[in-house]
């Protein structure tokens, strides 16, 4: 399994993008034509994970002469940070890192848009922690990875006891550090998202304090670099095309798609089978960027400007793809 990209390294990545972006644009666009190497983001997780582990993009451009080179990623943020930059072509996110990466200037669109299961998506506590209800995490110490769907599970959250991010200390941790802070009492809750929280939920210390079933919707979204999407949207075109195709065989298949994401992810199958059959899962539902889903993030954009989460007000539609054919 390759290993997970980390902040060093996805500075690097987009250093060499930088570089790239000295290059005269006319050698630019010549270089980009045909292409010869997509560049993928993706995190342990999602019908894209699959894809990886069963070679099916590698297989749908083989005859084209594209090769596919894939980067893990531990969360959205950094991601993002390394598509908009062009350090990467393509990656899947939860929600909130696109709404940073456009704030930032990042140059990225959004590609598709997928749904997953609320219950996907929790806080969780210690079993001997004295916190029985969101209201009682007022003061306490909270990891969530800041600009992560996490983020924002976490402000509607704490929204329903009637508190505000500002009535917690808040940690920005990545998942894998959360887990460990978590383990060793650092913190008092953890708020994460599969299939971390699966791999968390199994332990018989840990304790769920709430899902984000009937607090938050669990939209998805894939993403692409502007320039890639501008210069290829044929591939693009594919990409979204095969990954449904994938989603859909995966979903008629679950015992053959838990052990081939298993494999590739290295999540346990027991825990794997939880992340894929909870309420909500359609692996195969990868879908043009509808007008649904630009107004749940157009409404979570005014929100987050309002909360002062992110600096400037945005306009979502800006940034949505209009390549893909309806």
């Amino acid at each position: 399994m390759a290993s997970m990209v980390t902040r060093r390294q996805t500075l690097s990545l987009i250093g060499a993008a930088a570089l790239t972006a000295l290059v005269p644009l006319t050698v630019r666009a010549a270089a980009t034509v045909p292409l010869k190497t997509l560049r993928i983001g993706w995190q342990k997780n999602g019908v894209l994970a699959l894809a990886k582990g069963t070679g099916a993009l590698e297989k749908r451009f083989a005859a084209r002469g594209i090769a596919v080179s894939w980067a893990e990623f531990s969360s959205g943020p950094p991601l993002l940070e390394a598509l908009g930059a062009g350090a990467v072509d393509f990656g899947p996110t939860g929600d909130v890192p696109p709404l940073f990466a456009q704030a930032a200037g990042g140059n990225l669109v959004y590609a598709g848009t997928y749904k997953g299961s609320p219950d996907g998506s929790a806080i969780l506590v210690r079993k001997d922690s004295p916190i029985n209800s969101l209201a009682d995490l007022k003061g306490k110490r909270v990891a969530f990875k800041r600009g992560s769907s996490a983020h924002n599970f976490t402000v509607k959250a704490l929204r329903t006891a009637g508190l505000s991010v500002n009535d917690v200390t808040a940690s920005d941790l990545s998942p894998p550090d959360a887990a460990a802070a978590f383990s060793s009492g650092q913190i008092d809750a953890w708020s994460i998202w599969d299939p971390y929280l699966a791999v968390a939920e199994k332990r018989p210390e840990t304790r769920i304090l709430a899902t984000g079933r009937g607090i938050v919707d669990s939209w998805s979204y894939f993403l692409s670099n502007g320039d890639f999407a501008a210069a290829h949207g044929d591939i693009l075109n594919d990409v979204l095309d095969e990954l449904a195709r994938v989603g859909r065989a995966a979903q008629d298949n679950l015992d053959e798609t838990v052990a081939a994401l298993s494999k590739i992810t290295g999540v346990p199958e027991d825990i794997q089978r939880i992340t894929l059959t909870r309420d909500g899962v359609r692996l195969g539902d990868v879908t043009p960027v509808t007008p649904e889903a630009v107004a749940y993030q157009q409404a979570l954009a005014d929100e987050f400007y309002e909360l002062k989460i992110i600096p400037k007000k945005l306009n979502v539609s800006d940034i949505v793809w209009k390549g893909r054919p309806a």
